[in-house]
């Protein structure tokens, strides 16, 4: 999947946060992730080769913000310049994901109206106390696509009454990594599953995190796509289509997502996250990423 990060860095502000793999990460790097910056790709959507064509292809979908915070209040000042990119490419889907469900309302464009058609609204809600937090926030606030991603899935939840408003398209699901990762049990797992099928809303266990329980039985599993397989093997993802993007093409012409081809390496058949990718961005760091 393609991933844009205009900015890097964030600050803790939830018990989700508390391992956060950024933090780790960028330990090993020795960078401060306490520190925001704009990074070199803050342009990224709108760049375009010699001939002048845009880069990114119409149809793709992006998912903005995931070293970072999409409403964090530090890019407050480069944010209106993120959603004049997302207007002008109305050919393609970003998907923003935050933990700041507070300031989403304040954050939006003035033209924002009943939501852009091309951008979808996620929160994260790692455990109960969250999804009451951030979901009540989300379902309050006009957009076209919304969504919620449990992770790190650290405590069950229950969002029948979020579920059943019809607000919601898709719940991403995900257990945490690396230092301290905290347990992720499947009975959690399994329980989120049926709340959205029982609501007709596409489930995706992307992965099971490094420390998985279930049948009463811990599981030590490091590698990322060892986890991922095994999210994938589990059967507990379910579709019921595809979030249904208005996307236009700078003509104002309809453009059809599915012109569009994703294209997918030969592990991306069993990986977790098939479900809601929208293919590979060639970006050569398979062997590393999933170490």
């Amino acid at each position: 999947m393609l991933i844009w990060n205009p900015w890097h860095g964030c600050h803790k502000i939830s018990e989700g946060c508390e391992h956060c793999y950024m933090y780790f990460l960028d330990g090993k790097r020795g960078i401060d992730t306490s520190i925001i910056t704009r990074t070199a790709n803050f342009d990224l959507p709108i760049r375009r080769d010699r001939r002048g064509n845009f880069k990114l292809q119409p149809g793709m979908q992006i998912y903005v913000c995931l070293s970072t915070d999409f409403f964090i209040e530090e890019a407050d000042g480069w944010r209106p310049e993120i959603w004049k990119m997302m207007r002008l490419r109305s050919d393609i889907a970003f998907r923003i994901l935050t933990k700041r469900a507070n300031r989403i309302r304040e954050c939006l464009p003035e033209d924002w109206g009943n939501g852009y058609s091309n951008v979808m609204l996620s929160v994260t809600c790692e455990n109960q106390r969250r999804a009451d937090e951030r979901l009540p926030i989300l379902l309050s606030i006009p957009a076209k696509h919304k969504g919620f991603m449990a992770a790190p899935f650290i405590g069950e939840i229950d969002a029948n009454k979020y579920l059943s408003t019809g607000q919601i398209e898709e719940v991403i699901c995900g257990g945490e990594n690396y230092d301290g990762a905290r347990i992720c049990r499947y009975e959690w797992v399994e329980s989120l599953s049926r709340q959205c099928i029982d609501n007709e809303v596409t489930f995706n266990f992307i992965e099971t995190g490094t420390v998985f329980e279930k049948g009463g039985k811990t599981y030590h599993i490091p590698s990322k796509r060892t986890q991922s397989n095994q999210a994938f093997k589990s059967g507990l993802s379910k579709s019921f289509g595809k979030p249904q993007f208005d996307l236009r093409l700078h003509s104002g012409t309809l453009f059809d997502s599915n012109h569009y081809k994703p294209y997918f390496r030969e592990h991306c058949t069993t990986c977790g996250s098939r479900l809601t990718c929208n293919g590979c961005s060639n970006c050569g760091n398979c062997e590393s990423k999933y170490q």
